[in-house]
């Protein structure tokens, strides 16, 4: 059973590190809040641009001329899995649950006989690959000293993939983030980007048909690959968001975990304390009857 200094001690280690949880939780909230307007602001634009390509590839169609980004390479063997996660751990299973999806995949690829290659944007997506895919990473995008996302660190990630792409290293790309819900709520999800793929709108049914200058294909050419750097851009948005979330769910949890022990160690302290007294009290009273 510890002594008195010992649970004394520990209650203050314990109190210390609830002071450190209910620090990291304010701070969260506060990047919260902007990280979830940012991702709610690029929502819209990267909605309405979505609409716009999937019109124009629903026009070009299957053709020889479609740009190669749209049409693909004519294979699916070799796949690029881009994993999306955070520089930094204590925001519960935020970054295991993408990887989770990402490992998934890439099990499920290799066992069907195709080339699997992982690119890592984010330190702890990469930590965790490296154990059981090691031999299937082929870079990684550091953003540890960036402070604000922008469109440019997207599009550094962008020209990163089509790079690759152009020199034959893949047929298909993927990515993987974790989607914004609420703080408590936020979804692993897999996206295809290469060879692009656009959703269809609800009311593409009632969608007022255009004529292009330059024809279809020459716009799609020159908008495919500032569409994948949007899809990056809304991803890391994305993420960014959830982060703060998990970590802020995540340290509230700690700081009430940390209040609860707190409060046990206090009791057991207190009833410890007692028995000491008590002791204390028999030894002196056994001790004056003895005289």
């Amino acid at each position: 059973m510890p002594n008195l200094k010992d649970l004394k001690n520990r209650i203050n280690s314990v109190k210390s590190t609830r002071k450190i949880t209910q620090a990291m939780q304010m701070v969260a909230a506060a990047k919260l809040r902007r990280a979830e307007e940012a991702a709610a602001a690029a929502r819209p634009y990267a909605e309405r641009f979505n609409a716009v390509m999937a019109e124009l590839a629903s026009s070009v169609g299957d053709s020889d001329s479609a740009p190669k980004l749209l049409s693909g390479t004519g294979s699916d063997k070799t796949h690029l899995l881009v994993v999306m996660t955070a520089e930094r751990g204590l925001c519960g299973g935020f970054n295991s649950s993408i990887v989770k999806i990402a490992k998934a995949a890439a099990t499920k690829l290799v066992s069907e006989g195709k080339t699997v290659k992982i690119l890592t944007v984010g330190k702890k997506g990469r930590e965790q690959l490296r154990r059981d895919f090691s031999d299937h990473l082929v870079g990684h995008v550091d953003l540890s000293d960036v402070k604000r996302l922008g469109y440019s660190d997207a599009q550094g990630v962008a020209e990163n993939v089509l790079t690759r792409f152009d020199a034959g290293e893949f047929d298909v790309a993927s990515i993987f983030y974790s989607e914004f819900e609420t703080v408590i709520s936020q979804i692993p999800t897999e996206k295809q980007i290469i060879p692009a793929t656009f959703e269809e709108t609800e009311d593409a049914g009632e969608a007022t048909i255009y004529d292009y200058e330059p024809d279809e294909t020459e716009i799609l050419a020159d908008l495919l690959p500032r569409g994948i750097a949007t899809q990056i851009f809304t991803a890391l948005l994305e993420n960014a968001a959830s982060e703060q979330g998990a970590r802020m769910s995540a340290m509230d949890n700690a700081t009430r975990n940390a209040g609860d022990m707190i409060d046990r160690l206090t009791i057991q302290y207190n009833r410890s304390r007692q028995a000491v007294i008590t002791n204390e009290l028999i030894e002196i009273i056994s001790g004056a009857e003895a005289l």
